[in-house]
């Protein structure tokens, strides 16, 4: 039978990893709250779908990590404008593929973000965090509805203090939620 601690102990296993622990409870609503009030520069509105689902989950571990764990295996961050997408996040390993995919004009805004500088949407402008897959989980027989994300600064900073850890601008916070009906 699978226990909560060999899911932890799983993803410690993994490089890059710092700390790893099993979110608590009383965490959760201070997390909604803090997101619900993230905006990005030039008051952009920022929707972090990923942490929302994630906290949904019946379990919710933290891991904090440094720059030598794996990257995320889809795109985290998306703009969007009435459904359009303004302007989305190309991870590295998946960049020569987008260059050879798209057909449109471009903007670079970083090495890992680009705009779509023919796209309008109607003004209403949003960053949206959506939730990640999380493989590591997915080898636990029974593990379903898995999700991670990446929660923002003022929220990891929380997180950190509630669970007695120093806040370290080297590390960063992934949450990664999930369902186990018959964990122990």
């Amino acid at each position: 039978m699978v226990k909560l601690q060999d899911i932890v102990d799983r993803i410690k296993l993994m490089d890059g990893t710092h700390h790893v622990f099993p979110l608590k409870n009383e965490c959760r609503e201070k997390i909604l709250d803090i997101e619900k009030n993230i905006t990005a520069a030039a008051g952009i509105r920022v929707s972090n779908i990923g942490v929302e689902e994630c906290l949904k989950r019946q379990y919710v571990i933290c891991i904090i990590k440094d720059k030598r764990f794996r990257p995320p295996p889809e795109p985290t961050l998306k703009l969007i404008s009435d459904n359009i997408i303004l302007g989305e996040e190309v991870l590295p390993n998946a960049k020569e593929q987008f260059l050879a995919n798209v057909n449109e004009s471009i903007l670079w805004l970083s090495e890992e973000f680009v705009m779509y500088p023919e796209r309008y949407g109607g003004g209403k402008e949003c960053f949206i965090m959506p939730p990640v897959s999380f493989p590591e989980v997915n080898e636990f027989e029974g593990a379903e509805n898995i999700v991670s994300c990446s929660p923002a600064p003022p929220s990891d900073m929380y997180i950190r203090a509630k669970h007695g850890y120093e806040d370290d601008p080297k590390l960063a916070t992934i949450l990664v939620g999930f369902d186990f009906p018959n964990l122990e």
